[in-house]
């Protein structure tokens, strides 16, 4: 059974080495992290960063959406061959337009559930959250399997001077 705890921490300070602590007492990257309605620079924590891949995305829809262009309107031409005045039947002037079009949606497309894949979106497990984080407070959670190292949690926010602790 997964558990997930908040301590709560008025200062920045005390914040941060509950980060460092739980990364000292081996808790892996990425099931802690810090919850606060201020704007501190990414990493201000000590949190793990995850890098993002979200530059794939509109260029994989690129990609797919070029080729699928390509394919379209090359078939589109040779399943109805119209000769007008001795020009080719596949114009390319003709295709550009149209492989420009369904490259930039297919890439906006990608780059959306890319944005949505990246977030994390929906995040469907909800862990522990107080209200006083809206206020100023600084929250860090922590989500753990089971509640074999939930003690061992507990004590390193404790140490580090957690206001106040609860689960979820």
């Amino acid at each position: 059974m997964s558990i997930s705890m908040i301590g709560l921490f008025q200062e920045a300070t005390p914040a941060a080495d509950a980060m460092d602590g739980l990364k000292n007492a081996g808790f892996e990257l990425g099931s802690f992290d810090v919850l606060t309605g201020t704007p501190y620079p990414e990493g201000a924590f000590g949190e793990h960063v995850p890098q993002h891949r979200l530059f794939r995305f509109p260029a994989f829809g690129a990609i797919i959406g070029f080729t699928l262009s390509l394919f379209l309107t090359a078939a589109t031409q040779l399943a109805y061959p119209l000769v007008t005045g001795g020009k080719p039947i596949l114009s390319i002037f003709a295709m550009l337009i149209i492989m420009y079009e369904l490259t930039m949606l297919s890439g906006v497309i990608a780059t959306v559930i890319g944005i949505i894949f990246e977030s994390r979106l929906p995040n469907l497990k909800m862990g522990a959250y107080d209200r006083r984080i809206t206020e100023g407070w600084i929250g860090v959670v922590i989500n753990l399997e089971d509640e074999s190292r939930a003690d061992d949690a507990e004590k390193v926010l404790n140490y580090a001077g957690a206001v106040e602790i609860k689960k979820a």
